[in-house]
């Protein structure tokens, strides 16, 4: 951060976006208030270690990152999903194979282009954000953004043609 905010200017004016985020990936709108509480403290514990011009990415990241390890803590301990989450969960489950096959084809993916677009993707294809949002959050044109998607696309068919 250029000129260094401080605590309470970060949390007014990216606390929606840390939110938002991790409620998407938890599901759960408390552990996701727990979290974006978490990301904050964190950014104040090291605010004076930290030098970033764009502190919305590194809070998108930090935010990202913690929902992840809250999510493998939590499988790690063994701890219960709840009935509704389990019934989502098998509702939207197809065969094992077909799951470890497309996780297959995506490293492959992934593997031919750059870390940005995989983000890029994610951004669009899973978060729903449009590509003028997309664009703002990775500091790229919207033609820009809309290459990576369309090389991706590309790759894909590549891949799955026989």
């Amino acid at each position: 951060m250029n000129q260094i905010l401080n605590a309470q200017q970060l949390y007014v004016r990216y606390a929606p976006m840390v939110l938002r985020r991790c409620k998407r990936l938890l599901g759960d709108e408390s552990s996701a208030a727990d979290i974006t509480q978490e990301v904050f403290l964190k950014v104040w514990e090291k605010r004076s270690s930290l030098n970033d011009d764009y502190p919305s990415s590194l809070l998108w990241r930090m935010a990202t990152n913690m929902c992840l390890n809250y999510i493998r803590d939590r499988k790690r301990r063994g701890e219960n999903i709840s009935c509704e989450n389990m019934l989502m969960q098998i509702s939207c489950a197809e065969d094992v194979e077909n799951e470890a096959g497309n996780r297959d084809l995506l490293a492959r993916l992934f593997k031919r282009h750059p870390e940005s677009s995989r983000t890029i993707a994610v951004l669009h294809y899973i978060d729903g954000m449009t590509l003028e949002e997309v664009a703002n959050e990775v500091k790229m044109s919207v033609p820009g953004v809309r290459k990576r998607l369309h090389a991706l696309k590309t790759t894909l068919f590549e891949l799955e043609a026989p």
